[in-house]
């Protein structure tokens, strides 16, 4: 997108000003016959359509609803710097969803309602256990945030941080990266408080109490800060004025000294860091979709520079743990594109033999190493299991008999237990925390989700296959209640994701089940482009065969329906993010195959994104969608399936579209775009709606209630659909 100074932009932005007087853009009521009656009758704002041509690598294109982009000089968008344009199409795009969405309200409120009703109290398992310590969270009856707490056999718990005191009076809270230190004397954690994914690190003495916030601002929170093995130094990562996490500091754990510790300057590249299994490095990990490198900071010497142990290289790709005295890589190095398991030499890397080999369609997901075992979680047929990797090469695998389900494989867990802790859940199986016995896989379940008011009995799961376009076999992971008829009347509402090799997995969701007492049924489509089969299952929906993600979704849909699951035009499809662009492409694709369509911070401003050199993730995703900006046939690619791109003249279904007016992610004004260019073009009546939320970024507040409230009004806007 082409950058203006501020001079033209004060003209440009004032013949905007103009152009909406001339035209009206505020919500207006009397007008339109609603669609089928099921809308009230206002007419909806109109924005205008200011031409702004883009020659690029010899194609032109007229992006008339560019006038929307609003990036300050300095600083980041709020409220208050808005360009009046900008600040009004905002205003009058909330006023007319509000309007329009004004009649849902009471089923908005009962679906509240019921999702609490199954909430309250949940309680998190212990997080982690530790030299006689448990770490354990949970969210007291009646609050939105968690409570951290700490305790040793037989003591009274010791509060680590209340949430709840700390959201209050905060527009907007969220955290992450909560974690003690080695000597368990600190906690830390990283907190935003304004919406913008730019965090502050905050650290408890727990000999004091004393709470000490040691980064004020521009951390990043996500695998983005952990404990040096001596517990004197807190490693963490800076995000730079264009969000990119690019430089990792040591800050002395009572704040008074920092150092510079790396710099990364390929924008293409993010960082993480963490502590190995057994506390002997600290491991920095720089990786973008297609290499990496991980440099190790020894517990000997935690003030050198860190050491390299393979060089970055395109087409390797690996991470580094320890295990049983030596380093262990996952890797897909040497054609094991679904990785492979080598053990490495902890002084000089040199490769020492293979613990795991590559097998293809069984890619290896997760490294947890204990003195005990070394425990990965893997796929098989698409479906997770758990394998115990003992020292003496035994193996034991670990798996469920449910239809579909998922397992996660906490980290941090403490090298020395004899167990390790995982995580079961099912859509009909709330999550159950197991621990695992390393010697002999015996199985005890120490906690499980509470979950008010709920039989599983009442739901049944299946796993379904929907035969793709070009014969691929789809998987679907479908949940009803028991004894509902297959005799296509019941409303489907049917999610998806598909993108970066980021799996959707059947887990336990109480909004969905809200939906589906209410006669619904809710469906996950695993569509190309996800790694639910494996890395050849991501490339398959990536880049220049992008378009079989949506040609996936929209199979999945179509099989539900013959099969008599659900019927066309009953079809509710909702996606975020990324899966924006999923649902908004099939949209395009099959307007009239969808009752309605929710689109969630969506990814849908393919073309004009792609191209834009200065946003924070396209360096980093290029190899995921293309470089329009250097290569024709990537221009070309990307402007045949950019939903923004490619709206038509046809019958578009209700669209709902989300933003945060602080995302830097997919800024808000890509499904503004969107809704404007549907509202423009479709043939049916139906509305086309966008909400913004003027306080957060790409994630909302991180509290239940909040939560609930936006999947109740994605469930009402999906009711008044069919």
């Amino acid at each position: 997108m082409r950058s203006v100074d501020n001079k033209s932009r004060r003209a440009f932005m004032g013949s905007v000003a103009a152009a909406a007087l001339l035209l009206g853009s505020g919500p207006g009521r009397a007008l339109e016959k609603s669609a089928r009656g099921r809308w009230p009758m206002i007419a909806p704002p109109r924005s205008p359509r200011i031409s702004h041509v883009i020659d690029q690598l010899g194609r032109r294109r007229d992006d008339a609803y560019s006038w929307m982009k609003f990036i300050p000089p300095v600083g980041e968008r709020s409220r208050t710097n808005l360009p009046r344009p900008v600040a009004k199409m905002l205003a009058d795009e909330n006023a007319y969803a509000d309007a329009m969405l004004e009649p849902t309200k009471a089923v908005q409120a009962e679906l509240v309602r019921a999702m609490l009703a199954r909430s309250a109290g949940a309680v998190a398992a212990p997080a982690l256990e530790k030299d006689g310590w448990t770490y354990a969270s949970a969210i007291p009856e009646g609050q939105a945030h968690a409570r951290y707490i700490r305790h040793k056999e037989g003591e009274k718990p010791e509060l680590l941080v209340d949430e709840s005191a700390r959201a209050a009076g905060q527009p907007y809270f969220r955290s992450t990266g909560h974690q003690p230190s080695p000597d368990h004397r600190y906690f830390a954690w990283a907190e935003d408080v304004i919406g913008n994914d730019r965090h502050r690190i905050c650290v408890r003495d727990n000999r004091s109490g004393a709470v000490r916030t040691i980064v004020e601002q521009d951390a990043y929170g996500y695998g983005g800060l952990v404990f040096a093995p001596s517990s004197r130094w807190l490693f963490w990562i800076w995000r730079d004025a264009r969000n990119r996490p690019t430089r990792l500091y040591r800050t002395a754990v009572d704040g008074t000294t920092t150092s510079l510790v790396y710099e990364e300057k390929d924008p293409a590249i993010f960082m993480q860091v963490k502590r190995t299994a057994a506390d002997g490095f600290v491991a920095l990990t720089l990786a973008g979709p297609e290499t990496a490198e991980v440099r190790l900071l020894s517990a000997t010497d935690e003030t050198a520079a860190p050491a390299v142990v393979w060089p970055r290289k395109v087409g390797v790709r690996y991470e580094i743990d320890e295990w049983n005295g030596e380093l262990v890589t996952l890797t897909d190095a040497d054609a094991a594109f679904d990785m492979a398991l080598l053990r490495l030499d902890r002084a000089d890397f040199r490769t020492l033999g293979t613990l795991v080999p590559h097998r293809a369609g069984t890619p290896i997901l997760q490294l947890v190493p204990f003195g005990a075992a070394l425990v990965r979680l893997e796929r098989a047929d698409g479906l997770h299991r758990l394998v115990i990797l003992r020292p003496d090469g035994s193996e034991q695998v670990i798996a469920f008999d449910d239809p579909a389900y998922a397992i996660e494989l906490p980290a941090e867990q403490s090298y020395t237990a004899r167990t390790v802790t995982i995580v079961h859940q099912s859509p009909k199986s709330p999550r159950r925390w197991i621990r695992v016995d390393l010697a002999n896989g015996t199985q005890t379940v120490i906690q499980q989700q509470t979950v008010a008011n709920f039989d599983p009995d009442d739901y049944v799961v299946e796993r379904l296959f929907a035969p793709a376009p070009d014969g691929e076999m789809v998987p679907i992971t479908l949940l009803s209640r028991r004894g509902a008829p297959r005799d296509g009347k019941a409303p489907l509402l049917q999610y998806g994701y598909g993108s970066y090799g980021v799996p959707s997995d059947p887990e336990f969701s109480v909004p969905a089940l809200a939906l589906v007492d209410r006669g619904w049924r809710y469906a996950i489509a695993h569509v190309r482009g996800g790694s639910e089969k494996g890395r050849r299952w991501f490339l398959g929906g990536r880049k220049f065969t992008k378009r079989n993600s949506f040609t996936d979704f929209i199979a999945c849909a179509q099989h539900l329906a013959a099969e008599g699951y659900t019927e066309k035009g009953k079809v509710v499809a909702y996606g975020l993010s990324a899966g924006g662009l999923l649902v908004g492409a099939s949209m395009n694709i099959a307007p009239t195959l969808w009752g309605g369509v929710i689109a969630q911070v969506p990814f849908v401003d393919m073309l004009n994104t792609m191209s834009d050199g200065a946003h924070p993730l396209v360096p980093l995703f290029r190899p995921d969608w293309g470089d329009p900006l250097a290569d024709p046939k990537a221009y070309d690619y990307i402007a045949s399936i950019s939903p923004y791109e490619n709206v038509g003249a046809a019958a578009y279904p209700p669209l709902l579209c989300t933003a945060g007016l602080k995302d830097d992610r997919v800024a808000y004004w890509e499904p503004a775009k969107l809704v404007a260019e549907v509202r423009r073009r479709s043939t049916s009546g139906n509305p086309a709606l966008l909400h913004t939320d003027m306080d957060s970024g790409h994630q909302g507040s991180a509290d239940i209630a909040s939560e609930y409230r936006q999947k109740a009004l994605f469930w009402a806007f999906a009711m008044r659909c069919v």
